[in-house]
């Protein structure tokens, strides 16, 4: 891993750098300075959150735990590290970096994030930072325009990127096998939770995004994060989110899990995960994502038909609202160095909006696919007593068979989710790949 990781992030810097180079050169910018960012303070506290590094910075070098330090970019010049390690004896002391990218970059310590700011060059600077105004920077009001061009860029990720993110896959497939074996052994969420950390060998701080770990009717709340600690009496399902990072980017995987004797559940959970490799397999350049998740509704719709929940042909129950009170999320999202990553909806390097089809305002990505984009794949099924309700007032509400309906709340939902690169041919799927590996 080491050695290709080696081997891959000079290209990979070469490339953010030319990037950069244009960007800046259209903008009449003469420096990009990204700054880390600094951890924020708890209300009326004396204790910082934990600190996520700005994901541009995580973009440019793998560091994930330098608050206050900074990279900057001269066009025509070797990067440089503003790296802040702090006189302190209350806190872990950041190491003076000592890896394979180091070589790429000029590294300068200092003792402070107020003597990193003093470091930084003058001039007209793109300034990508939380809180810049804050931190003493002029309000730029050019910076968007910049920053979408940049931002649009990161659509395509290099090889580099794509290793990290197959690493990130290989955790948190090893993880997800580990969370599996804690529920089926008896465990309640938080034991289910417990058994994913220790087999990725990371903190809840470390993982791309707080899991989701929901058994029973907890897999319909879509964001749940309670972790019951006591495990119900019975154990019908588990719906599990959760993904692992490598290197400041991050996996995003979905599993559920039906329960020893819920045969009928586990005939849904089936029908999903057949369709879910389906979408996936359409992950082609060329392909409107967009209308790959109304395309998702149909097959679902039709699931849900075959499987005796309505009566209603697929067509209408798309048609009719039906289906997205059953898949009311969408179909997925960008993935890289942020787990929503950036431009999901963005229309071009300009800049501009690409909204999401009427009646769909969930959807995070409505772009084309292209060569080089990572996205999600993660169609869902639920039953959710709030959108049901809305149901049971249509004019179509008799051609729902509401006693099956009742008898899966039981179950919450299904929900599977898998990492996959568009490429010039047949798609890459990440998260299978990682679980066949694991």
């Amino acid at each position: 891993m080491s050695a290709q990781l080696d081997t891959l992030y000079p290209d990979h810097l070469r490339t953010l750098r030319a990037r950069a180079d244009q960007v800046l050169a259209d903008a009449g910018y003469d420096h990009l300075l990204i700054g880390a960012g600094l951890p924020p303070l708890k209300f009326l506290d004396d204790q910082d959150y934990p600190f996520v590094a700005n994901p541009w910075f995580r973009h440019w070098l793998p560091l994930t735990d330098a608050p206050g330090s900074w990279v900057v970019h001269t066009p025509g010049s070797r990067p440089r590290l503003i790296f802040v390690q702090p006189r302190d004896y209350w806190h872990v002391v950041p190491q003076t970096p000592d890896a394979y990218w180091t070589r790429e970059f000029e590294l300068s310590i200092v003792p402070s994030a107020a003597e990193a700011l003093a470091q930084l060059p003058g001039g007209h600077n793109a300034v990508i930072v939380a809180d810049a105004v804050a931190q003493g920077f002029a309000a730029d009001p050019s910076l968007a325009s910049a920053l979408d061009a940049l931002n649009w860029q990161r659509s395509s990720k290099t090889a580099y990127e794509l290793e990290l993110l197959r690493e990130a896959n290989r955790i948190g497939a090893r993880a997800h096998r580990a969370a599996e074996q804690a529920f089926r052994a008896g465990g309640s969420e938080l034991d289910t939770h417990l058994a994913y950390l220790a087999a990725a060998r990371q903190t809840d701080a470390e993982l791309p995004y707080a899991s989701i770990v929901g058994i029973n009717t907890h897999g319909a709340i879509l964001h749940y994060s309670a972790f019951d600690r006591a495990a119900p009496e019975l154990s019908h399902s588990l719906l599990i989110d959760a993904g692992a990072s490598c290197a400041g980017y991050g996996s995003d995987i979905t599993r559920t899990h039906a329960g020893p004797k819920a045969w009928e559940f586990q005939a849904l959970v089936d029908a999903v995960d057949a369709a879910q490799q389906g979408f996936v397999a359409k992950v082609r350049a060329g392909q409107d994502y967009a209308q790959l998740h109304l395309h998702a509704h149909l097959v679902l719709a039709d699931i849900l038909r075959r499987q005796g929940f309505f009566r209603m042909s697929a067509e209408s129950a798309v048609e009719c609202g039906v289906s997205r009170a059953f898949f009311p999320h969408g179909l997925g999202h960008m993935l890289g160095a942020q787990v929503h990553d950036v431009t999901g909806q963005q229309q071009s390097e300009a800049g501009g909006r690409i909204d999401p089809p009427a009646g769909h305002p969930h959807l995070r990505m409505t772009r084309v696919l292209q060569p080089g984009m990572v996205v999600t794949i993660e169609p869902g099924v639920y039953f959710i007593d709030m959108l049901l309700a809305g149901l049971r007032e249509q004019p179509f509400a008799s051609d729902l068979d509401w006693v099956r309906i009742r008898h899966f709340r039981q179950f919450g939902g299904v929900r599977i989710e898998d990492d996959v690169v568009c490429t010039g041919d047949a798609p890459e799927n990440l998260t299978r790949d990682a679980f066949a590996a694991a």
